[in-house]
């Protein structure tokens, strides 16, 4: 490995808490040195990766250490990052072109604090170890989460527009959050299709925590109602349970309108595709409707494969409502998934 620390940090080689980071965190690039591995699974968001070691030698690294010493670790991981000790520095210094760089690596210990002593080292001016690694942050998001919101919470059928209605409330100035945006996912069967990779359950919550961080605290957030889970994501639990106790303003819009809705959003994806979704649910629809379905798909009629997967998708949601204190629920008939009118009404009723 890199030498480690020998002596107490120095001038300008600085251990911050992951709250005075962020008071710096506009002026500061910050390096991530776990392995490309544990970067992928989650990280903090605006981080840079410069891996101390590959997934490959971690884990060599870390047989060693368990099976033989810590010293026989220590001279493994010596072999492996000698010669990288250069492009560290020409990495780190495409990060931070000022000489100021925060590192951190997993709970702050010897990657970290080892790669900021080479760094400061060898000509930077400013450098922060971040005190307890990655581990602190998720500590420090998790907190964050466990925090008494006030939110709005909009629920209604599939294919009523929600999202679009959002998108047209933070156009109208009031705060909200696509949790369905940061989760890659629409939260159904479908709604994988034309979105990107899941993140894991541990980087949503980062990407969550670092949107909301910006928001104002005080003023009330507009959430859409979810289940627990977004497709494989979950949702932070103390936040659900959130979401759950707060009132629901739930607008109800006609099967038709809504299929008509699913049609403009949905039938433009691979067949294919859309009867793999259909067969996802098929337990729930029941054979005869899938056949149905699947036929419907097969002519094109788009139409009726959104009316007759509503069919459970409505039973499924008026289930859930069901749930919830029936004083919490506030019900909104609404005529059309003119998401513009849709919005302005539910903000008049909210406020």
């Amino acid at each position: 490995m890199l030498p480690s620390f020998s002596v107490s940090l120095q001038i300008m080689l600085y251990e911050i808490s992951i709250e005075e980071y962020y008071n710096k965190a506009p002026f500061i690039p910050l390096v991530d040195v776990r392995s490309p591995g544990e970067f992928q699974q989650g990280h903090i968001v605006g981080a840079v990766n410069i891996p101390l070691f590959s997934d490959e030698e971690r884990a060599a690294v870390g047989t060693i250490y368990k099976k033989k010493t810590k010293e026989k670790a220590i001279e493994l991981g010596y072999q492996y990052v000698t010669p990288k000790l250069q492009s560290f520095l020409n990495e780190s210094a495409k990060v931070s072109k000022q000489g100021a760089i925060a590192v951190h690596c997993w709970r702050g210990g010897m990657r970290s604090r080892s790669f900021a002593q080479h760094l400061h080292e060898n000509g930077f001016q400013e450098v922060y170890v971040i005190e307890g690694g990655y581990k602190a942050f998720r500590n420090y998001v998790l907190d964050f989460f466990d925090q008494k919101f006030k939110l709005h919470i909009l629920g209604g059928y599939t294919g009523s527009g929600k999202t679009f209605i959002l998108d047209e409330l933070k156009l109208m100035g009031e705060q909200v959050i696509d949790l369905e945006y940061f989760a890659h996912h629409k939260g159904s069967a479908f709604g994988s299709l034309g979105e990107t990779a899941q993140p894991s359950s541990q980087h949503f919550e980062n990407e969550l925590f670092e949107y909301w961080r910006h928001l104002d605290i005080q003023r009330p957030v507009w959430l859409e109602d979810e289940s627990a889970r977004i497709g494989c994501v979950q949702i932070p639990k103390t936040l659900y349970a959130q979401m759950r106790s707060n009132k629901l303003y739930f607008i109800d819009i006609p099967k038709e309108e809504r299929a008509k809705l699913l049609v403009t959003e949905y039938a433009g994806f691979d067949s294919d595709h859309l009867a793999k979704s259909i067969n996802d649910i098929a337990k729930r629809l029941g054979g005869q409707s899938v056949k149905t379905a699947l036929e419907a798909l097969k002519s094109k009629d788009y139409f009726q494969v959104a009316m007759i997967t509503l069919q459970y998708y409505d039973k499924a949601y008026f289930k859930g409502v069901g749930k919830r204190d029936p004083e919490m629920v506030e019900r909104i008939p609404l005529s059309t998934v003119n998401h513009i009118e849709n919005a302005k009404q539910l903000l008049e009723i909210v406020k």
